[in-house]
This record gives C-alpha cells, sequence and structure tokens, in this order.
C-alpha cells in the first residue's frame, strides 16, 4: 500500500522533472529545482520513496533520478545504512529488475544493473552471497539470458578494475573472487554461442557447389594443419533470428570485456576460440548483406548490418587476445590456431584474381570489421612474428602475400596508410633480425626478396599519377595537418617505406626507381623545344587540354621521385660509399643537370596554358631537384674528401656547376619556395661539402657581391638569413683534409670582417652618443634594422658555437663593433620589450657559443648592464604588463644567466650572490602567486643550476676534512639563501601547474642523485619530512595524478635517508593530523604500512595507504540527516 504522501511526492517530483526539462525554464529555476532534488537526495530515508517512484512512474526522468539517489547512496554512504535496510534494497532492486526489465528502456535498465552491480562490489559475498550465482542463473534461463548477460558485462567493469572507491585490500579480494568464477563463465559463454550457431546451421540451405567452393588450395591446407577445421570454417554462414542475433552480440561484449583482464590460460579453451572464429566470419560474409538486401524489406537490411556487428565483436575480442605480450607456453599452440583461423578469413576476403573485385568486395564490408581486422594484422606483425616464424608449418611468405593483397585493394586512404604502418613494422622487424643474425642474412633476404621487389614496385605506383591518378586527386594539397597536408602524409609513408626496403635490398631498389624516375627526366627535359618566345616573354606552347593534363601528371610524378631519390641518399655513403660510387654519380650528375636546365630556361618565370596548374609544378620540380641534390651533400663531403686524395676535375665540375645553377635563383624576382630551397642548397655546400675551391668560383664571389651591395635589394628574412650563414661559413668554417697552416686564416678572417662589417653597417650607425640617444629615424625603421641585423647575426654565431676556437675566434672579431654597439643600445631600448627581445636573443646566443672569446671583462660589464637595467619595477612591468613578450624578454635574461652559473672555474663566481638576490628578492616574489607558468620554468632551471654547478657556495667540503672526520658534516655557507631556495621548490609543488612540478621534482632528485642533496644535514633536520609530506598530500589530493610513479619514487628517495624517521616519526605524526578519518581507521592504515624498505614494495605501501586514505574520507563523508519536502 502506498501512502498519500509518496503518491503526492511522486507526482511532485514529475511535475519538477518535467520543468526542469522544459525549454521555457531559466536558468536560475533550474539551479534552484537541482538545489531540491540534491537536498532530497541526502535523506536518510530518501531510497524508500525512490523505490516507491521506481515501481509507480513511467516516467524517465524520474527514474534515471531515483536510481542516481541508489547509486549515491550506495557509492558513498553504504557504510551508514542500518543492516535492515540494506538487506531490504538488496531484495527489492533485484527483483523490480526482473518484473520490468522487457519493458524499461534500455538505459535505465542498463543504470539498475548497474546499481545492483555497485551493491555487489561493496558486499560480495559476505552479505551478497548469491550475487554472482543469481547472475549465472538469469545467464542460464533462456527467458532472462540477455538480462545475465548484461549483468555479466556491468560486473566485470565494475569489479575487475574498480575506481578507487574501495580498500585496495577490497580490490584484490574482488579480483580473486571474479578469477575463480572465470572459468565457469567462459564455458557458459562458450556454450550460448555454439548452441546458437548450431541451431541455426542446421536450417542453413547448402548452397550448391560452386567452383570456388574447393576453398582449402595448396595455400589453405598449408594455413591450416586439419581439413576438419577448414571443413568447419566453410561451412555456410548461418541466417540468425534478431533475438539470437541480440544474444550473441551481448555474449561476444561480455567475452571481450573479460579478455581485457583476464590472463591467457586454459580457461580459454579450442573451442571457444573456434566459435569465436565462427562469428568473426559474420563480417566478411558479402552473401549473407546481399540475400538482406536482395529480400528487399529494411527488416532485412538492418539485419545485414547486425550481423556485420557480430563480425566486429567478435574481432574485439579476438585482438583483446591478440594485444597480451606475456604469452605462456601452453598458450602458444592456441594462438597458432588462432592466426591460421584468422588467415583463413583474410583469403576468403582478398580471394579473387581480378584486383577490382577484391576492392570492391573490401568495400562492401563494414568500415569497422575492416579496421578491426587491420588491428589484429598490425598486432600480429609487432607482438607474435618473431614468435610464430619460427614454426616450420606457418607460410609467413603466403602470409605476406595475402597482407599484400589487402594493402593495395584498401577502400579508403586511412586503411592503406593503416597498412603501410604494418609492412613498416615487418621492414624493421626483417631489418633487426638481419642485424642480430649477419651470417644468416643471405638466407633471410633470399626468403623475403620477391616479396619485398613487389611491394617496393607497387609503393612505388602507388605515389605516381601515371597508375593512380584517381586516388591521388582526392588527396587534400591545401589544409595542414600536424604540419603537413594530406598528400604530403602519403607520399611521406610511401617514401619510408621504399627507403625501408632500399636499406635491404639497395642494388633491387635502385635499379626499380632510377629507370621510373629517367622516364620523368625525359619529359622535363624536353620541355625547352616547346618553348616560344612571344611579345610578353618566353611562353611554353603546350595548350591542347588533353596534354596539359598529361604534363601535369609528369611534373607531379617527377616531382615525388626525386623526393624519392633524395630520401635514398643515406644508402650510398658511410662504409658502401665505394661499392656503390657509380650508382650515386650517376644520380648526382642528373640531379646537377636538371637543377641547371631549370635556372638556365627559367622554367619558374614562363607563361603556360594553365598558369594555376602547371606553374606551381614547374616551381615544385625545381625545388624539389635542388632539394634532392641537397640530400647528396653527405655523398659530396666523402667523395670530397676522396677526391682530395686524386684531385679530380669530375668533382670540381659538379660543384662549380650546382652553384651556377644556384646563384641565377638568388635573388628577389624568384618565388620563395624555389629561393628558399636554393639558400638551403648553398648552406649544404658551404657546411657539409666545404670544397677549398668553393670561394674562388666566380658565381660564389657572385653571391658575396650581391648580398654586401646597399643598393641590392633585400631578400625576405629567411632566405637573407640562410645566404649570409652560408658565406660566413666558407669563411669561417675549417677545410676538410687540410693541415692549420694551409687554411689561409688572416686572408679569410679579413674577409670576413668586411662581410659582416657590409652586413652590420647600418646598426652601427644607430649607436648613441654621449648625451642622448640619437633619433634621426622614426621608431619602426630603426626596429626594422635592428631586427634584420641582429636576426642574420644571431643565426651567422648559432652556426659556429660547435666550431674549433679559431673558426670562432674570427668570428668574434668580426662581430666586436656591432656587440658593442648593441651593449650600448639596450638601455634605450629596456621599455620596446620586443627589441629586448631581439637583442637578448642575440646575447644569449653569443654567451651560448663565443663568452670564451669575448673574455672575462667584456662579458662582467654585460652582466652588470642587464643585473642594473632589471630592477624590480622593471621586471614587474615585463612579467605583468607587457603580456607574452615581456615575459619572454625576463626568460632570455634568466637563461644568460644560467649559463653565466654553469661556468667552470673561478671567473664568474662573484656574481652569485646578486643572482640569487635577484631570483629570489625580485623575481620570486613577482611570480610566486601568479597562477601563469611564464617564468617560473625559467627561474627554477635557473636556481637548480646555480645549485648544481656551484654546490661549494652552499657546502665547503675538503678532502682532508671527509678523511679525517669520517663521514663528519661539511660546514655549510649561504645558508639563509640555500633554505630560501628550497623554500621555493617546496611552494612549487602546491601550484596545479604539472610541468612545473615534474621539473621540480626531477631537479630535486638530480640534486640528490650527484650531490646527496637528501642527505646533508640541513636539508634532513629542517626539510625533508616537510617535503615528504607535501608530496603524500599531492598523492592524496590527486591533483598531479600523472606523476604518481615519480612522487612514490621521490618519496622513497627521501625516506630511505632515515627510514627509522620515517616509521616511527614521522609516519604516526602523518596519519595524526590526517583529518576525515577517525582513530581506528588510522590504526588500520598504519598497520598496513609495512616496514619495506625496498623501492618496489614502499612505492606499493605508499600508493595502498593514499587509496586507502581517500577511501576512508569517503565511507566517512555521509552527510548529516535533513528533511527535506518535494
Amino acid at each position: 500500500m502506498c501512502s498519500a504522501s509518496e503518491e503526492a511526492s511522486l507526482r511532485a517530483l514529475e511535475n519538477l522533472m518535467t520543468e526542469f526539462f522544459h525549454d521555457c525554464t531559466t536558468n536560475e529555476r533550474k539551479r534552484e529545482i537541482e538545489e531540491l532534488l540534491n537536498n532530497f537526495a541526502q535523506q536518510i530515508g530518501a531510497w524508500r520513496f525512490c523505490l516507491y517512484f521506481l515501481s509507480s512512474t513511467r516516467n524517465d526522468y524520474v527514474m534515471m533520478y531515483s536510481l542516481t539517489v541508489f547509486e549515491n547512496l550506495i557509492n558513498k554512504m553504504w557504510l551508514g545504512v542500518p543492516s535492515q535496510d540494506k538487506m531490504e534494497i538488496r531484495s527489492c532492486l533485484p527483483k523490480l529488475l526482473l518484473a520490468h526489465h522487457k519493458t524499461l528502456p534500455y538505459f535505465i535498465r542498463n543504470k539498475l544493473c548497474k546499481v545492483i552491480v555497485d551493491i555487489g562490489r561493496q558486499d560480495w559475498p559476505m552479505f551478497y552471497h548469491d550475487f554472482f550465482t543469481n547472475i549465472l542463473q538469469l545467464i542460464q534461463s533462456p527467458v532472462t539470458t540477455p538480462l545475465g548477460l548484461i549483468m555479466l558485462k556491468t560486473t566485470s567493469e565494475e569489479l575487475a578494475c574498480p575506481r578507487e572507491d574501495l580498500s585496495v585490500a577490497r580490490k584484490e579480494e574482488l579480483r580473486k573472487l571474479l578469477l575463480d568464477q572465470v572459468q565457469t563463465v567462459l564455458g557458459l559463454l562458450t556454450g550460448i554461442l555454439e548452441t546458437v550457431w548450431d541451431k541455426h546451421s542446421v536450417t542453413a540451405a547448402t548452397p550448391p557447389p560452386s567452383p570456388t567452393s574447393g576453398e582449402s588450395g595448396d595455400l589453405l591446407s598449408n594455413l591450416l594443419q586439419s581439413p576438419s577445421s577448414a571443413k568447419l570454417l566453410n561451412q555456410p554462414i548461418p541466417i540468425l533470428d534478431a533475438e539470437s542475433e541480440y544474444i550473441c552480440s551481448l555474449a561476444l561484449e561480455c567475452l571481450a570485456h573479460l579478455f581485457s583482464w583476464i590472463p591467457l590460460s586454459a580457461s580459454i579453451t579450442p573451442s571457444l576460440l573456434t566459435t569465436i572464429f565462427h562469428f568473426a566470419r559474420f563480417g566478411c560474409d558479402i552473401r549473407a548483406r546481399k540475400m538482406a538486401s536482395v529480400n528487399g524489406s529494411s527488416q532485412n537490411c538492418v539485419l545485414g548490418q547486425e550481423r556485420g556487428r557480430l563480425g566486429v565483436l567478435a574481432m574485439s575480442c579476438i585482438n583483446e587476445l591478440m594485444s597480451k605480450n606475456c604469452v605462456p607456453m601452453e598458450f602458444e599452440e592456441y594462438l597458432l590456431r588462432m592466426f591460421q583461423q584468422t588467415f583463413y578469413l583474410l583469403q576468403k576476403i582478398t580471394k579473387d584474381n581480378n584486383a577490382h573485385t577484391v576492392k570492391s568486395r573490401l568495400e562492401e564490408l563494414d568500415e569497422s570489421y575492416i579496421e578491426k581486422f587491420t588491428d589484429f594484422l598490425r598486432l600480429f606483425v609487432s607482438v607474435h612474428l618473431r614468435r610464430i616464424e619460427s614454426y616450420s608449418q606457418f607460410p609467413v611468405v603466403e602470409f605476406l602475400t595475402l597482407l599484400f593483397k589487402y594493402t593495395f585493394h584498401q577502400p579508403t586512404h586511412e586503411g592503406y596508410f593503416s597498412c603501410l604502418d604494418i609492412w613498416t613494422l615487418f621492414l624493421d622487424y626483417l631489418t633487426s633480425k638481419i642485424k642480430s643474425r649477419l651470417g644468416d642474412k643471405e638466407a633471410v633476404l633470399n626468403r623475403y626478396e620477391d616479396a619485398l621487389v613487389l611491394l617496393l614496385t607497387e609503393v612505388l605506383n602507388r605515389i605516381q599519377f601515371r597508375y593512380n591518378q584517381a586516388q591521388l586527386e582526392e588527396l587534400d594539397d591545401e589544409t595542414l595537418d600536424d604540419d603537413q597536408t594530406e598528400w604530403q602524409r602519403y607520399l611521406r609513408q610511401s617514401l619510408e617505406v621504399v627507403a625501408k626496403v632500399m636499406e635491404l635490398l639497395p642494388t633491387h631498389a635502385f635499379s626499380t626507381l632510377f629507370p621510373v624516375l629517367q622516364d620523368n627526366l625525359e619529359v622535363y627535359l624536353g620541355l625547352q623545344q616547346f618553348i616560344v618566345t612571344s611579345g610578353s616573354g618566353p611562353r611554353l606552347n603546350i595548350t591542347a587540354e588533353n596534354d596539359c593534363r598529361r604534363l601535369h601528371c609528369s611534373l607531379r610524378d617527377l616531382s615525388s621521385l626525386l623526393q624519392a631519390v633524395g630520401r635514398l641518399a643515406e644508402y650510398f655513403i658511410g662504409d658502401v660509399f665505394a661499392a656503390r660510387f657509380s650508382d650515386a654519380l650517376t644520380v648526382v650528375e642528373r640531379l646537377v643537370k636538371v637543377t641547371l636546365y631549370g635556372s638556365q630556361i627559367k622554367l619558374y618565370n614562363i607563361e603556360t596554358a594553365v598558369p594555376s596548374v602547371l606553374k606551381p609544378d614547374l616551381i615544385d620540380v625545381h625545388a624539389q631537384s635542388l632539394a634532392a641534390l641537397q640530400a647528396y651533400s653527405h655523398w659530396l663531403a666523402q667523395y670530397c674528401s676522396e677526391a682530395h686524395r686524386q684531385n679530380t676535375q669530375q668533382f670540381v665540375s659538379l660543384i662549380s656547376t650546382t652553384m651556377d645553377a644556384v646563384t641565377p635563383l638568388i635573388t628577389t624576382k624568384v618565388q620563395d619556395k624555389l629561393l628558399l630551397s636554393a639558400c638551403h642548397l648553398l648552406v649544404s655546400l658551404a657546411t657539409t661539402v666545404r670544397p677549398v675551391f668553393l670561394i674562388s668560383i666566380p658565381a660564389v664571389q657572385k653571391v658575396f657581391n650581391r648580398i654586401t651591395d646597399a643598393s641590392a635589394q633585400r631578400l625576405v628574412d629567411k632566405a637573407q638569413v640562410l645566404v649570409c650563414r652560408a658565406l660566413s661559413n666558407i669563411l669561417l668554417l675549417p677545410w676538410p683534409n687540410l693541415p692549420e697552416n694551409e687554411q689561409q686564416w688572416p686572408v679569410r678572417s679579413m674577409n670576413h670582417a668586411s662581410l659582416i662589417s657590409a652586413l652590420s653597417r647600418d646598426y652601427r650607425n644607430l649607436k648613441p652618443n654621449a648625451v642622448t640617444p640619437q633619433r634621426k629615424m622614426p621608431l619602426d625603421d630603426t626596429k626594422v634594422i635592428i631586427h634584420q641585423t641582429l636576426s642574420v647575426l644571431e643565426d651567422i654565431v648559432e652556426n659556429i658555437s660547435g666550431e674549433s676556437t679559431k673558426s670562432r675566434q674570427i668570428c668574434y672579431q668580426s662581430l666586436q663593433e656591432s656587440v658593442q654597439v648593441s651593449l650600448a643600445l639596450f638601455p634605450a631600448f629596456i621599455h620596446q620589450s620586443d627589441v629586448t627581445d631581439e637583442m637578448l636573443s642575440f646575447f644569449l646566443t653569443l654567451f651560448r657559443g663565443l663568452r670564451v672569446q669575448m673574455g672575462v671583462p667584456f662579458t662582467e660589464q654585460i652582466i652588470q648592464t642587464f643585473l642594473n637595467m632589471f630592477t624590480r619595477e622593471q621586471l614587474a612591468e615585463s612579467i605583468l604588463h607587457e603580456g607574452s613578450t615581456g615575459c619572454r624578454v625576463v626568460e632570455k635574461f634568466l637563461k644568460i644567466l644560467q649559463v653565466v652559473v654553469q661556468e667552470p672555474g673561478q671567473v664568474f663566481k662573484p656574481f652569485l650572490p646578486s643572482i640569487i638576490a635577484l631570483c629570489m628578492e625580485q623575481v620570486y616574489p613577482i611570480i610566486a602567486e601568479r597562477p601563469s607558468p611564464d617564468v617560473k620554468a625559467e627561474l627554477f632551471e635557473l636556481l637548480f643550476r646555480t645549485l648544481h654547478h656551484n654546490w661549494r657556495y652552499f657546502f665547503k667540503s675538503t678532502v682532508l676534512a671527509s678523511v679525517q672526520r669520517g663521514m663528519a658534516e661539511e660546514q655549510m655557507e649561504n645558508q639563509p639563501q640555500f633554505s630560501a631556495i628550497m623554500q621555493a621548490f617546496g611552494q612549487s609543488f602546491l601550484q596545479p601547474d604539472i610541468h612545473l612540478f615534474k621539473q621540480n621534482l626531477f631537479y630535486l632528485e638530480t640534486l640528490n642523485t650527484k650531490q646527496k642533496l637528501y642527505h646533508k644535514k640541513i636539508f634532513r633536520s629542517t626539510m625533508l619530512f616537510q617535503f615528504v609530506n607535501v608530496l603524500l598530500q599531492v598523492l592524496v589530493h590527486r591533483s598531479h595524478d600523472l606523476l604518481q610513479e615519480d612522487i612514490g619514487i621521490a618519496v622513497y628517495n627521501m625516506a630511505s635517508v632515515d627510514f627509522d624517521g620515517f616509521f616511527t616519526a614521522f609516519l604516526p605524526e602523518f596519519l595524526s593530523s590526517c583529518d576525515g578519518v577517525d582513530a581506528n581507521q588510522k590504526n588500520v592504515l598504519g598497520r598496513n604500512f609495512k616496514m619495506d624498505r625496498d623501492l618496489p614494495s614502499f612505492t606499493q605501501n605508499v600508493h595502498r595507504l593514499v587509496n586507502d586514505l581517500r577511501y576512508y574520507r569517503l565511507c566517512n563523508d555521509s552527510l548529516p540527516p535533513g528533511t527535506v519536502k518535494l
């Protein structure tokens, strides 16, 4: 009998819910309703009302709300619920489910199942002993099988990998309880699937034998040892009714989840695996789909899709098993059987000699099924191939044949990319196998040679419009995604496969690729005969639409093949240089010829019939030929050192001709793409190849004159920087294979000085005089000069920083005046953060690369100037008011100081006090409380480097003292500064920024590894347990969950300095200060923390403590009773 108050409450709740979800309800009113509902849910007896609501309403919102009240009660307040009430809830909810499961909307039914499973999670087996037996009974009774399966899947999800609202002991208990049930459950699921299959197989009509049904050809009998399994798999696929279909899909979903956590073992029987494979066939059974569509009704079409879904689910089960790397010996045979059965499916999918039908068959299959199948193949190659290849009865080469068919008939680009990934994995596997067994190299290669050559040829065909125009035209070459367009990604992935085959079979790969390149080159080199001169300049006289289209395709292909040839450059150098010399020389000569041809007849400026298509094509081919030639710069360098011995004219002519091709392109009249390719090639010649005669080539002289000519128009920034880098490197880098006395340093030094002088002419004229800065020109013009000059000079310094002392000396001599001008200009621009940013970038590069050459007095002057300029007010202005540029300025200043504090020796030690004072008294107070991460990372890196490289500034230690006093403590100096730095590190762990947290934790751990930080007396006595406390609190609050492991290790390293103190003093104190847990729970937490002193056990204890502390707090959080009426 329901009371009038329950009835009234239900009506009130239905009205509230309807109002809440009504379009016209305001947000304000929604908040009021929400608060009312929340307060109602917190009442002690609210569940009784909800039980009545559930059995008496048809309103979905009310049912969902009522179940949420139960969920909250069970997961957060269950400990405080009287046992009589718990019994009532445990008995009523399952009855409710049984009575209404057929009529409830599926989402309400699933939610109710989850609520019952939540009770099991808390109470099974002690107080809810028939929880799991009930599920098994539901599954076994035909009427409730679907319901039982839903309960089983929910149980697997909620109990096998429970969330954190359980104690660790309970989590372990649940897992063990479930593992005890696995065999029974898998037996039941096998039975369900087999029964459905057998029941429908009997009635399936046997089709007449067709010519293709004798599928157990050589390949098949090879793959499947026993003809019986082949026979089994050849049975026609049964037609299932909707109910059976539904039950099977639920059973397969259960299996997929179970397989995700149970270990591979004998419980997974051969008959279960065979049954799963039967269902995997649903995915590749086109006949069933066709029948569904022939029979016409939409019902049948849906059935066809559902059948496809069964295949997808079955493949998910297979992939869960496949992804386990740890395979017990007794399971290996099962695996082999699984592979054989999957390859049977693969053969079924790709079975046809006519390529078109294979592709159309793949197009007809469900896209998700293809994805799952590709996942299977990836797992097979990446995880199991090395295990399986050794089985004599496993035909790897035939498998590759099937994979080849599967790859090159993929209906989508994504599918093709995924298959290329699999080939890349296979090629990596082969390469590493050969490296580890060099003796068998020939045998391994002979086994796979045909497959690899076939793969190479097909991948090359796929990137050419000549063979694959329809597909390639679908690729997007405009939109950038991860810095590359779809077309670029397609090309790059294809070329990676080509390169990996080249590494294994260099001769084959070269002889496959070069003729194809040659064909397209003939077309390109033949264009000259079609150039006619008209009034407006040279024009390409190819106008017929068909000819233009063919030319477009040929140029696109040439561009791709040039990239392919460039990608292979690395396989001609090193040990194989001599053996493959003639092939490489052929390539390089062709490339030099092509680049010169393009520059001489100026194809980039020619008018064409379809300018929007052909002009970009011509520019791209020209740019790619330069880039391909640049890829051979290491080969040219090796040739250079060989040629040095024989002084061959051939090498000189290659370089000179290349320069003749490059120089005409270094002008503002050429498109940026082409200009930059030419500049990069010039840089490589100057930096990597470094021929002695480069500077004397007339074409190079021409570039020098153009760049130093004040009246010449400046190139775009990027190109200007590259050309200046190349010219500087020609003069600064030592020539290979020549003794010091033949390097002609005096002449080169003079030339370099005049080069830099010309490049910095306008900049040096900005120097302010003694009284006031000269402001003859507008600020913007000044800024342009500063930007243009400093970007060039900074790049020159950066590129010389790793070179010999002589090169750096000459570089600094040339730059000296510009550096002094920069220092003099700096104060005048301190309030222009964009200028300061560039100046500090320049100084940072100088400090990193040329600080020795700058000499101590001048370096001191620079540091002092900066320290004086960056007052607290200036720092505050930069950080707080100038946005990201202002912060960048301060960050660069701190980076410069990082270089200073790392300098060995005593030179810069006098600056340490003022650097630490700047950090701790000026920068730190400004940024400490700001949530923004700006400047913090650089500041803490500076503090870390200060400690790391100047440890003795804080801890004086003499060898004699430590010998005399054994392990006695060293003297401590500058203690207040040390303590302040440590406190700043401690504070940083209380802030939400996870990157800063990770960085600072790493710094402390490094200081401990290198300098025994945690062992120092000051750290042990005043800071150690404060840090441990902060780190444990962070774990408890779960604010930096991604770093759990790192934090656990750091806690161990700190505690291990004084385990006794940790166990006897710190831990009890930590627990006693914990709020939200009672004395008894604190004792349990303390008892469960075992006194293990090894890292794995200790960190496990830490995570157990954190988990259980959170769990107890959750249990104790039951809210006080209050009565709220709806």
